[in-house]
């Protein structure tokens, strides 16, 4: 009778590659943009930065001190959680390594707990108006929940939803990447049909307006898909009773 084994072996070899090189990749992505995320705002204070027009700044740096509170939390504790975020899909690591991953763990729900929190308060101050407080303001609430659902999951030992959560909570988080990403696509896209006195400026905010929605949707479709692929507990209504 002839093994199977090495045929079942050969089959899996390209789809293990393909993982570790999408693994490779988001990591990569994430620390970049977790580095730069924190490094921008850490040349200056928010009025030296607002001046030089860098990133957020010019929006929240003549907010109240609270918003300016919430502001930098977010950045820290965000760029933190984009950091750790990748290495608890580190199969070698969780398996190996359980005390190390759950210590990551640890960090990364309680910077998603921060982080969430000020970008919640954040989202009220948009500089895209209502389109930033339901966009913005629906990202951090469901970065909040679903990171908290994959925290209980995991109280119950329930590892699979555990699993199933933490990669809808990680999609989430990584909506600091996909925003940057959109945000260079929208640009060029709009270039060859823009013109006027400032076409930069109005270049700039047309492609920054659907960001807020753009930045996670997309996200935590692909993450759903991922979960029903690898065989997850997948979102489920309960109906209630009569």
């Amino acid at each position: 009778m002839v093994s199977t084994e090495p045929r079942i072996h050969d089959q899996q070899r390209p789809r293990q590659r393909r993982a570790r090189w999408s693994w490779a990749w988001i990591t990569l992505s994430s620390l970049a943009i977790a580095g730069y995320f924190v490094g921008q705002y850490a040349q200056g204070t928010l009025d030296y930065l607002a001046h030089r027009e860098v990133g957020l700044a010019a929006n929240y740096g003549f907010r109240a001190w609270p918003i300016q509170v919430a502001f930098y939390l977010h950045i820290i504790f965000a760029g933190i959680a984009l950091a750790l975020g990748p290495w608890q899909f580190a199969t070698r690591l969780r398996t190996r390594q359980p005390r190390i991953h759950r210590a990551i763990g640890r960090a990364y729900l309680i910077s998603i707990a921060v982080g969430s929190t000020a970008a919640l308060v954040m989202s009220m101050f948009s500089s895209a108006g209502l389109n930033g407080f339901f966009g913005f303001g629906s990202l951090a609430l469901l970065w909040a929940w679903t990171s908290w659902r994959g925290y209980r999951a995991v109280r119950q030992r329930d590892f699979a939803d555990h699993q199933a959560w933490m990669i809808r909570s990680f999609a989430l988080t990584y909506a600091a990447v996909t925003l940057r990403s959109w945000f260079g696509v929208l640009i060029f896209a709009q270039i060859p049909f823009v013109h006027g006195d400032d076409p930069f400026a109005t270049i700039l905010r047309e492609a920054y307006a659907p960001l807020p929605f753009l930045c996670w949707l997309p996200n935590i479709i692909i993450a759903e898909l991922i979960i029903r692929r690898r065989g997850l507990p997948g979102l489920r209504i309960t109906p209630t009773a009569p």
